[in-house]
């Protein structure tokens, strides 16, 4: 049987930023009409080679091998020209403009606009995808899969034959991440080619031919999937056996850190989202919260915070009514950590250092300033220990947190909310875009911080994680708690069940 020849080849490729090689002679082959997925720990090099393959960095050595020919790729119009198009982790919309508006944005002689022939192609084109998208429905109105889906339309729009796809199922519910498996398994079947950037093994031995494995900015392994199993692709990737199954002890549960009566609060477009909730988290356990996307999670997380104001109810934080203190006050008063969901918008300053995200929310307190003067050296010393105990990957503290991968910056906000332990931590999504030696190393954490007292509040659309890390388990749907129960006593079944709204029966 001849092997399929390359779509894409890259041969040497170093890209380089000051001293720091984020790329050290990576050589790689995709071949065409295949999933090929690309592997690696959260800084291993990954999402930088694929900006040196879209042309948004261009590389310092080594060749780039379209369809057979050598290319030098300088922007992302050259690579869109050689048939290449990405979808990033963090999508590139205009939300208040519509589908199609998105979907022609930015296209070469488009400074007139005639759309009819333009919602004729993006409906054959989702129809191609077996799906049904308005092509005039606002972007903001529609769920985060479909934005999605959007997104790989402008691709297709662009007639790019190679996708290249930053850790698409990140942002997406269990549902939607089914409904995307068998989209990417329709651009396989009509001949397009997918490169598939994760850090999930599941996901790659679901759907991959082939994956490379990065790590340090170098190719670790090229293999078959039907050669390899998870543990080994795990091992491979952060270099030592990876534990899949955390030791979890019992409990040791003390008095409420956390009562949540009856609130209520809206969403950002003014829409009731928390409607009446109650919920109670104790000392020493971790509470973990269950629900589909978009019912309340986020905005129950920002409330208890301080971010959100509630329109009625009441919120207790170790035995004090919130009301009045402010998101800072939360947690040097109250004794509150909070890890958000969004860490680039709401958990970090992008463009400061490592070393003062260390300290965002404490710098102004002792040891870090007094009488109004700031302790730089202080400062550092402190980000230094804290990065070498939570295992940043960087050059050095003096670092910007925006050039870190997603899961560095992930560690640092976990490293600065633990290191002043908190009696309770409310952490959203703690684990998203981690690689399996990170989510080890988060799950472990949560759990050492529960058995020190804390209370844990773990908000996740991992499913399987939570059944993992939490004590007890309660469902959110409609902005209400729809049901409680041990973590012991629950299963798929159960939760699924409840996170529809559907009732139990005994």
């Amino acid at each position: 049987m001849t092997a399929a020849p390359d779509r894409l080849a890259l041969e040497g490729i170093v890209k380089q930023f000051g001293t720091f090689r984020a790329n050290d002679d990576v050589n790689l082959r995709i071949a065409k009409g295949s999933i090929h997925a690309i592997l690696g720990e959260n800084g291993a090099g990954k999402s930088t080679l694929m900006n040196v393959i879209y042309g948004l960095y261009e590389q310092d050595a080594g060749r780039i091998i379209s369809n057979g020919q050598e290319v030098r790729i300088t922007d992302p119009r050259e690579a869109m020209a050689l048939g290449i198009g990405m979808v990033h982790q963090h999508f590139k919309q205009v939300n208040t403009m519509s589908v199609v508006e998105n979907v022609v944005l930015g296209l070469p002689g488009k400074q007139i606009l005639d759309l009819d022939d333009d919602r004729r192609r993006v409906r054959e084109l989702a129809a191609e995808l077996g799906s049904e998208i308005d092509p005039d429905q606002p972007m903001w109105t529609l769920p985060i899969g479909t934005q999605q889906r959007v997104e790989i339309l402008k691709m297709l729009y662009r007639d790019a034959d190679l996708l290249i796809l930053d850790e698409p199922t990140s942002v997406l519910t269990p549902t939607e991440i089914r409904a995307f498996f068998d989209l990417l398994e329709k651009l396989r079947e009509s001949g397009r080619t997918i490169l598939l950037i994760t850090h999930k093994l599941d996901e790659v031995m679901d759907l991959a031919d082939r994956v490379t494995v990065m790590r340090l900015g170098r190719v670790e392994a090229e293999l078959e999937i039907a050669e390899t199993n998870p543990r080994e692709l795990a091992r491979v990737m952060v270099g030592r056996d990876v534990v899949f199954d955390v030791e979890h002890t019992a409990p040791k549960v003390g008095d409420p850190v956390l009562e949540i009566e009856g609130i209520s609060a809206v969403d950002n477009r003014g829409i009731g989202a928390l409607d009446g909730l109650s919920l109670t988290v104790r000392g020493g356990e971790i509470l973990g919260l269950v629900g589909i996307d978009g019912n309340g999670q986020g905005e129950l997380a920002e409330t208890i915070a301080g971010l959100r104001d509630i329109s009625k109810g009441r919120i207790s934080i170790c035995g004090q009514d919130a009301r009045g203190f402010d998101p800072a006050q939360r947690k040097s008063a109250l004794g509150m950590g909070y890890v958000p969901e969004d860490r680039q918008k709401v958990g970090l300053d992008l463009d400061s250092d490592i070393a003062f995200n260390m300290v965002l929310r404490s710098f102004r307190a002792p040891p870090f300033s007094r009488a109004g003067w700031i302790n730089f050296r202080k400062i550092r010393s402190h980000a230094e220990d804290l990065a070498g105990r939570y295992d940043v990957r960087m050059q050095n503290v003096s670092q910007r947190v925006r050039d870190l991968s997603g899961g560095n910056q992930q560690k640092i906000i976990l490293a600065r909310e633990i290191e002043d332990d908190p009696r309770l931590l409310v952490v959203a999504q703690p684990t998203k875009g981690l690689d399996v030696g990170a989510i080890e190393f988060v799950q472990r954490t949560l759990l050492a911080q529960r058995d020190r007292g804390t209370g844990v509040l773990y908000i996740s659309s991992e499913l399987e994680e939570l059944l993992l890390v939490a004590d007890r388990l309660a469902v959110i749907f409609k902005g209400r708690i729809v049901g409680e129960m041990p973590a012991s006593e629950a299963t798929s079944e159960k939760l699924g069940l409840l996170m529809t709204g559907k009732e139990l029966t005994t």
